[in-house]
C-alpha cells in the first residue's frame, strides 16, 4: 500500500511520494525485556546491535519485513511517557496479521498478556 499526498483526478498522473514506512524508533524502559519480546516472542531478526558507550545506551535494529525496521533504543533513566493528558509521541504500534486469533493464541502461549 502506498500513501499519496494529494487526491488525483483520472486525468492526472500519479505522483506518489511516500512508498512505505522505513522504520519506527522506540525508546524502551527495559532493554533486555524489550529485546526479548521483539526478537524471541515476535521473531524479528536482528540487523545490528550497537552499544553506544558515550550515551550508556543500546541501539537495536530489527527487520520487520523487506521495507520496514524497528529501532529499539535504551537510555539510562528515560522519563516516562505522559499519558494523561495525552502527550505527543508514539501512542502505539500496530501490526497487520492474517489470522488475529491464531497470533493472539501464540502470544499468550509465550506468556504475553493480552
Amino acid at each position: 500500500m502506498t500513501a499519496t499526498l494529494n487526491t488525483l483526478s483520472e486525468d492526472e498522473e500519479d505522483e506518489t511520494v511516500l512508498l512505505h514506512i522505513h522504520h519506527v524508533a522506540i525508546i524502551c524502559s527495559d532493554y533486555e525485556t524489550s529485546k526479548r519480546f521483539y526478537v524471541e516472542i515476535l521473531g524479528f531478526p536482528i540487523i545490528r546491535e550497537t552499544y553506544r558507550a558515550e550515551r550508556h545506551s543500546y541501539k537495536l535494529d530489527l527487520q520487520v519485513n523487506d521495507y520496514t525496521a524497528i529501532e529499539l533504543f535504551s537510555f539510562p533513566d528515560p522519563p516516562p511517557r505522559v499519558s494523561r493528558p495525552e502527550a505527543c509521541g508514539l501512542r502505539h504500534l500496530a501490526f497487520a496479521v492474517d489470522d488475529l486469533e491464531s497470533v493472539a493464541a501464540d502470544l499468550q502461549a509465550k506468556g504475553v498478556e493480552l
